[in-house]
């Protein structure tokens, strides 16, 4: 059983930054997804794809995983940059 380690991304529409130290553990699919031959919907009888776990630190998460013996591989977040730039920037 496979996993991933990350952090929650911050969305194009949030203004906030509430839930983004949260550290996220989902599961790898270990089944491929099939298309029903009546309704032609997809899916899977792979559960674990559907579980998704959050710590509040890294160190948590990766415990977690030991405990459990999941290979977890980490994601790191790149760091945030800002533009800083005034209002007045806007009209040169």
């Amino acid at each position: 059983m496979s996993a991933r380690i990350y952090q929650r991304p911050k969305n194009a529409m949030q203004s906030g930054r509430a839930r983004l130290g949260d550290w996220i553990l989902d599961f790898a699919p270990s089944a491929a997804r099939l298309a029903d031959p009546l309704m032609g919907w997809t899916g899977s009888g792979d559960t674990q794809s559907q579980v998704q776990l959050t710590f509040g630190s890294l160190e948590e998460a990766q415990a977690y995983a030991a405990k459990y013996g999941i290979e977890a591989e980490v994601h790191a977040v790149p760091p945030r940059r800002l533009k800083i730039q005034s209002y007045a920037d806007n009209f040169r």
